[in-house]
């Protein structure tokens, strides 16, 4: 059993390390099990994900620096659930986005020329997919912000224990 205010900041921790494996492993199951291959944008969304992977097990096996680390995990997911809602607003014709598109990844040792000229264009105001009207920048948007709020309070609630 962890010590008093130990739990807050630990589980924390592992809140701010599931939320982006969770949502970056969906993001890889959807592009090379489903064939949804990202737009710039969902490039952007991924990079802070990225970010809060590793700041969130430092933030595990250095119990000395666990809170400020879990800290950064936690606003880097809210970095993408905000740009996750740019994209949303993006698509759903709310503002303007960006007028460049991505190609899909090439294969390795594959001619690289055939991969870029095979390869789909991607457009960010396009919806690839949805569920009841919510595109997967929405859900990164609904899940990274809940999330990072989440986070947050735990590290507060740990804070006051």
């Amino acid at each position: 059993m962890a010590a008093a205010g130990q739990g807050g900041p630990r589980h924390a921790a592992w809140l701010a390390l599931a939320i982006p494996a969770a949502l970056l492993g969906g993001a890889y199951i959807s592009e090379y099990g489903f064939g949804l291959y990202p737009c710039e944008m969902c490039w952007w969304q991924r990079w802070p994900h990225f970010a809060a992977l590793p700041l969130a097990a430092l933030a595990l096996v250095l119990p000395r620096w666990a809170r400020p680390l879990t800290l950064l995990a936690a606003l880097a997911i809210l970095v993408s659930g905000l740009i996750g809602a740019f994209h949303a607003g993006v698509e759903y014709g709310w503002w303007e986005g960006l007028t460049t598109c991505t190609g899909a990844p090439l294969a390795i040792g594959g001619d690289p020329l055939a991969g870029i000229l095979a390869a789909p264009l991607v457009r960010c105001d396009q919806v690839q997919w949805d569920l009841l009207g919510i595109s997967l920048a929405g859900f990164n948007f609904l899940i990274s912000t809940a999330g990072a709020l989440a986070v947050l309070a735990l590290l507060r609630r740990g804070a006051r224990a």
